[in-house]
């Protein structure tokens, strides 16, 4: 066994001071849809509701053993790197300052001083993450304090090892597959690493985001590279730059192995394990079941472990969550309609809807005394190819329209 290897399960051993071993669960509605043996590890179960605990744990550990007398740690984050370091500031009775930036909703920031109670202070300084950990790293200079990095430590990724560790043991045998998020790389890293050198025959496939694929790019350029924009839907996995560190122990990564969950089709899979296995996973803790059906013709007869990383969600995200899932599944679109100021019209254009079409949205926008008038109008249906019959039914009639459910300058602006 390697030195890695045998740290991680020393950092597993050790991590039962906080917390039994989260579930590796067998599923039965994934298992009999892809006629796969497929079991999810819960991570979402943590005492934090993530995996981060568990690398915030160890390298908090570590560093109290190398330097005992270091007592204060700093991090930036604006979620569950922040909680996973509360709970361990709280554990071992040190102090944490946790910087996160102005506009981190309030129930993350209620729920770090939770977990930290009186060994937290947290400092809300920043719009932006960047700037957020610029003084986060100002501060650690100034004051000689531990900068805790989220990902890019090697203490951290031998810490989110324990995950793979716990899998093979509550498995018992090898997984053929493990399908892990990626975001700054230290998960999957650290599950990488241990599984390689004790289970070699184990294949991966990582997910990222669509709109934060920094493992992708840094697979195509060889090496991390920041990406010039990324879209902070899945907030959990939404990283501009996969780390150094984890880059070192994933540079062998193949293209192949590497998907891409589109932020809208990963709200469909949210709400089918909400309500039909009825757990909650938050944006990032569902990419690695949102890739099964790429997988499909691969998995067949094979067992299958994907790591669910986090419930960090906050429900006042859910009308926005079922918004882009029916808007991705084709359910929802949103029309900007001219309309002739005759009399009739508007039934003649009400009598064009199906009988399982709902209208969601009505805005009569008519800026002048002009022949014409603007509508913008949300139409639901129950039935994917209904909205090609109704717009064929608006073409026939003449009426002038435009679809904006993807144009995503106007649908902000507008919806």
């Amino acid at each position: 066994m390697t030195d890695f290897a045998q740290a991680a399960r020393a950092a597993t051993r050790e991590l039962r001071q906080l917390f039994p071993e989260t579930p590796l669960q067998r599923n039965e509605h994934l298992s009999s849809r892809y006629e796969a043996d497929i079991w999810l590890k819960r991570e979402d179960l943590t005492p934090v509701r993530s995996y981060k605990l568990r690398g915030a744990f160890n390298a908090m550990r570590k560093m109290r053993v190398a330097q005992p007398d270091q007592m204060s740690f700093v991090c930036a984050s604006a979620g569950n790197h922040a909680q996973g370091m509360a709970f361990a500031c709280r554990h071992f009775g040190v102090n944490g300052i946790i910087f996160m930036p102005v506009t981190t909703p309030q129930q993350k920031i209620d729920k770090t001083r939770i977990f930290g109670g009186p060994n937290v202070e947290i400092v809300l300084t920043g719009d932006y993450f960047d700037q957020t950990l610029a003084a986060a790293q100002a501060f650690c200079l100034e004051r000689g304090a531990h900068f805790l990095a989220p990902f890019d430590d090697p203490d951290v990724i031998e810490g989110q090892a324990s995950v793979g560790v716990e899998m093979l043991e509550q498995l018992g045998r090898m997984p053929d597959l493990v399908v892990v998020p990626v975001g700054g790389g230290g998960l999957a890293a650290g599950v990488t690493t241990y599984l390689h050198a004790v289970s070699p025959q184990t294949d991966f496939r990582y997910v990222e985001p669509m709109g934060g694929a920094c493992l992708a790019e840094a697979v195509r350029l060889g090496g991390p590279q920041k990406l010039a924009k990324v879209n902070s839907f899945v907030d959990g996995a939404a990283v501009a730059r996969l780390g150094q560190m984890t880059w070192e122990r994933l540079n062998h990564v193949r293209p192949d192995q590497v998907l891409l969950a589109p932020e809208d089709r990963v709200c469909i899979t949210m709400l089918e394990m909400l309500n039909v296995e009825g757990i909650v996973l938050e944006p990032a803790g569902a990419l690695s079941i949102d890739v099964l059906p790429e997988l499909a013709g691969q998995i067949r007869g094979k067992t299958v472990v994907c790591v669910t990383s986090g419930s960090n969600f906050d429900f006042e995200r859910l009308p926005e969550v079922k918004e882009r899932a029916q808007r991705y599944a084709g359910l929802k679109k949103y029309f900007i309609l001219r309309m002739p100021q005759r009399p009739g019209a508007l039934r003649e254009f009400l009598s064009m809807l199906g009988p399982d079409d709902d209208v969601t949205r009505f805005e009569y926008m008519k800026k002048s005394a002009r022949n014409f008038g603007s509508i913008l109008i949300g139409i639901e249906t129950k039935v994917h190819g209904d909205f090609d019959a109704f717009t064929a039914r608006m073409d026939a009639a003449g009426f002038a329209y435009r679809d904006i459910t993807d144009d995503e300058a106007l649908a902000e602006f507008l919806i």
